[in-house]
């Protein structure tokens, strides 16, 4: 079939590289804008881009979806559009254009964790498993009727990065076995249940603020679900700290949230609601991230030593105690 693909980053490369092997022909990718990034705000291109262009795929990055750039995608008479983390809205105009229809790959098993961060809610919420979806799309944010599914277990050890590294592959081979299907008349789509339906919201920089009176089971998931984008934190004194891998472990009586209550090189044990979460990887403010024990190699960090949710100056500590 010929194929119009339209996705923007990392998690759109696997089901283009796997379209680009297959029988199918590209007929031109559709990516945003190249974006100022690093201290210089150099612009750089997006990883669709790139690959497009090391293997020879034509390229469009429009702003905005114009008539103009319609008229283009009409005139190139796709059988197909695949959308794969495009990054805006496809409204009706645009969602009319193909021969068939437009196929999006969705990081959740939909009507679950509809929007942006599905991965992301799907571990702090605790879930134990997740998957993927195509859908035919429709004017909705990821209303339209689902065409395939795939479960995949969320392992105790992934964070955000990890499960959205598996959705990814799994998500590629969903999609060509979705085309599959289609030019085999072996397609059913099948209406949401909007009543299940739940909302996955793009996350912000304050979602990672850690709040020491949740139980520690809570905590863990938030860190993993936040690692390595916004990322989970704490401060102590006025200083931040970026909590990048937990464990859990049992509480013991005294223990208070946010305070200290062993340390050793193994990690920082703190005191939450239920339970205590072993920090064993951190980044200290203008460092790169280590492990606890290099962490507190020349830094004072004592059992009652307290990690707050808001910046404030901590009187109980010692001068330069907070220097980090």
């Amino acid at each position: 079939m010929n194929i119009i693909f339209m996705g923007t980053p990392d998690f759109a490369l696997p089901t283009l590289q796997r379209l680009y092997e297959s029988d199918h022909r590209i007929l031109t990718v559709v990516t945003q804008p190249d974006r100022p990034k690093g201290r210089n705000r150099k612009p750089v291109s997006p990883p669709v881009k790139q690959f497009a262009i090391e293997h020879g795929l034509p390229v469009l990055q429009p702003g905005a979806i114009t008539p103009d750039l319609i008229k283009t995608l009409e005139d190139l008479e796709p059988d197909l559009i695949i959308v794969v983390a495009f990054g805006q809205i496809l409204k009706k105009d645009l969602l009319a254009l193909p021969r068939h229809f437009c196929i999006n790959l969705h990081s959740s098993l939909l009507p679950k964790y509809r929007g942006a961060a599905p991965i992301n809610w799907a571990i702090i919420n605790g879930d134990k498993e997740t998957g993927v979806t195509t859908m035919k799309m429709d004017a909705g944010l990821d209303t339209g009727d689902i065409l395939l599914s795939w479960k995949t277990p969320i392992r105790d050890e992934d964070n955000a990065q990890s499960l959205h590294d598996t959705l990814a592959r799994e998500g590629a081979r969903l999609v060509l076995e979705t085309l599959r299907r289609l030019e085999k008349k072996n397609l059913r789509p099948v209406p949401q249940n909007s009543s299940l339906a739940s909302y996955a919201p793009k996350m912000k920089k304050e979602d990672g603020l850690i709040d020491w009176s949740k139980s520690a089971v809570e905590i863990h998931n938030r860190t993993r679900g936040l690692e390595p984008w916004p990322g989970a934190y704490t401060f102590f004194g006025s200083k931040r700290l970026r909590i990048c891998k937990t464990e859990i472990a049992p509480s013991s009586s005294g223990d208070q949230p946010g305070k200290i209550a062993r340390v050793s090189d193994h990690g920082i044990e703190v005191g939450t609601s239920d339970g205590r979460i072993v920090v064993t990887q951190l980044q200290p403010e203008g460092k790169k991230r280590m492990a606890a024990k290099s962490f507190l190699a020349g830094r004072k960090i004592n059992p009652g030593d307290e990690w707050v949710s808001s910046e404030t100056p901590n009187p109980k500590l010692e001068r330069g105690q907070e220097k980090f």
